[in-house]
This record gives structure tokens, sequence and C-alpha cells, in this order.
């Protein structure tokens, strides 16, 4: 003997005029399957300046260097001829791959579509790796062996971000340069303007104000927004965004709504000191919300928060010129191992490789003790 299971409305609510024994609902699997919710950081369009390449292994990508200068010369004399310095950067390309464990008794006993769920997360996999790979390299925030990234912080040096056996990802200017750096062979660092050498060579990974995090909050000082608006400025560029974690924005907001002063000697929350609104004139963080992620203006800056940014370190960075280089010898596509049946046996897999390349139009503010 079989006991009848009820649906969802029970016999607890049976001859009530929103149901009753004859209401009783059945529901399919297919129909009680909700998704997750999914935290999206279109990434490469911020960061990643995307290329094509026919060619497999590393690629190599080659800038220009300022090297070239008017000179004065005599009446009956030429001017010297003069060349161009370039400066090259290599990126290795890899393979990715994921495996569906769909099998054919999977599709013909399932009573919801497996292969379209199968396929659709294994979409969102594809989303999530592209964007810690990106985030982990832009942010240097944590060595990870997956990806082969190395930690950065306000005491890696120069050398050990550009040693490409180690770190072949790069990263913005590391610590330990000197004005005999500026326009050497074999450095990133170039001259710019009438802009001194002690300037010049301040490196773009730098402590924030208030230190290492306290209550787990996003240490933000406004202090140190300048501070990298200053660095970027420094190389002839102009920041136009700044990245920062769900901590930050909490950071931001006690001093948006003015919850907590902040001190004009620090720009950060709490400490002692006159307090002052000027620092806030330029736009409010909580002016607009959109799915973007865009949550306002700060010094003309556009404030962008995501749950994928670290806690403990923000980035200000000019994305009118992309800080990296991504290219793709192989979009995604399915290795199918069993003709006729599609993706049962099947892996998918591509072939890509990324960089920074552009040092100067990002800074990285880490709290750090």
């Amino acid at each position: 003997m079989v006991d009848a299971t009820p649906g969802l409305l029970t016999s607890l609510n049976t001859g009530s005029v929103n149901g009753g024994l004859g209401e009783r609902v059945l529901i399919d699997y297919k129909d009680a399957i909700i998704d997750y919710k999914v935290t999206d950081l279109p990434a490469m369009q911020f960061f990643a300046d995307p290329m094509t390449t026919d060619t497999g292994g590393n690629i190599d990508i080659t800038f220009n260097r300022p090297s070239m200068k008017l000179e004065r010369i005599e009446e009956g004399n030429t001017p010297q001829y003069q060349h161009t310095k370039l400066r090259s950067e290599r990126i290795s390309v890899k393979e990715w791959g994921i495996a569906v464990g769909v099998t054919r008794r999977m599709i013909e006993d399932s009573r919801f579509n497996e292969i379209e769920m199968a396929l659709n997360e294994a979409r969102r996999a594809v989303d999530r790796h592209m964007t810690e790979h990106v985030v982990k390299v832009v942010f240097g925030g944590s060595a990870d062996s997956t990806f082969g990234t190395i930690a950065i912080d306000a005491n890696t040096s120069e050398s050990d971000i550009t040693t490409f056996s180690t770190n072949p990802y790069g990263g913005f200017f590391g610590s330990g340069m000197t004005a005999a750096d500026i326009n050497a062979t074999g450095s990133r660092l170039n001259s710019y303007g009438n802009e001194s050498d002690d300037r010049l060579i301040r490196d773009m990974y730098y402590k924030a104000a208030g230190g290492a995090l306290s209550g787990g909050d996003g240490e933000f000082a406004l202090s140190d927004v300048v501070k990298g608006i200053d660095r970027i400025a420094t190389h002839g560029y102009n920041a136009s965004h700044i990245f920062i974690s769900p901590a930050h924005y909490q950071s931001l907001l006690n001093l948006g709504d003015f919850v907590t002063a902040f001190t004009a000697a620090q720009g950060g929350v709490g400490g002692a000191g006159a307090t002052t609104t000027a620092a806030m004139a330029a736009g409010s963080p909580v002016a607009q919300t959109a799915s973007t992620g865009v949550v306002g203006s700060l010094y003309g800056l556009d404030v962008v928060v995501n749950a994928y940014v670290p806690s403990d370190r923000f980035g200000i960075f000019d994305l009118s010129v992309k800080p990296m280089a991504y290219v793709e010898r192989r979009a995604l596509t399915v290795e199918e191992a069993n003709p006729g049946f599609g993706i049962v046996g099947s892996y998918m897999s591509m072939r890509y490789g990324l960089k920074i390349v552009r040092p100067e139009v990002g800074a990285i503010c880490i709290a750090m003790a």
C-alpha cells in the first residue's frame, strides 16, 4: 500500500478559498530549479585591448618609446641621424578547458534539459574564470598556482614584476626604481614632459594612508585616491575609473553620507583634526546606480563596485588606454570526442594569453601594515 503524497497545497488548507484537496499542485523538477545570481564584471571590456593571432606559443608585442629629439643646426650643417627605440612585451598563450559531465543516460532519463543546463553553467564558469584571471593580474592581490600569478604589494620590486619566468603577466610599476631607469634600455619607465625624476620613479603599488584593514572594512581614504590620480598624471594620462570592493563602498558611503567625519589632514574616516566637505564637492558616490556596477562619481572618476575586487585594495585607472593586452589564439570551441553524440564525452577549450603592457595607466592602493 502506498500513501498519497500531497502537493504544495497540503491538507492543511483543504476547503479554504485559496486551495483544497482538488487543487493540490504537482511541480515538475524543471520548474523547481532556480538559477543563482550571477555576479558580472565585464573585465575584458574595462581592462583589455583584445587581439587575435594565427600563431601559437608566446606572442611578442612591440611598443614605440620616445627617442627622437629636435636639435638646432648651424648654417651648412646637417642634423644627426636618429633612430627609433622600441620596447617588447612577451605574452604567454596557454590552453584552458572544461569537460561537461553529461552522459547519454542523463539525457534519456532526465526530466529537464540536461544539455542546456550544463552548457549554461559551463558558459558562466568561463565568465567567472576570465574575470578572476583578469582581476588577479590587474590588482595583484594573491599568488595563485592555477593562474600562475604572484602576490604584489607596496614592497614588490620592479625586477620581480618584470621577470617573465616567474611572473608572465607583468604588472604596473614596482618599487626600487632609480633615476637611471628612466629611458634606460630594457626599462619600462620613460620620461614625460617636465616631470622630475623623483616623481617619475614612484611605484604604482602604494600603501593606504590608514594602513592595515580594521574590522574587515575596506580601508578607504580620499588622500589615497588623489595620490593615485597624481601618479597616473605624472606619466601623461588622466585617471577615469576607480574600482572598489563592497567593503570599500561601505567606507565610501560613510564619507558621502557624513555618518563619520573625515579629517582634512588625511582625508580618511575618523582621526583627529578639523572636518571638511570640500573633498566630496566633485560628486556624490551615491549619485547613480547601474547594472554595470558604476555607482557614482568621485573627483570625476567613475566609481565601480564589484565583489571580485579584493577587499584590501582598490585600483585607479585611465581606461581610455587599456592597461592589458588580451591575445586570443582560439576562441572557446567544443572538442567532440564522440561524433554524432554532441556534448557527450566532449570538452570545451580555448587558447589565450594576457599581460599588463602599459604600466603607467594604473595605480593600486593596498591596505597593509
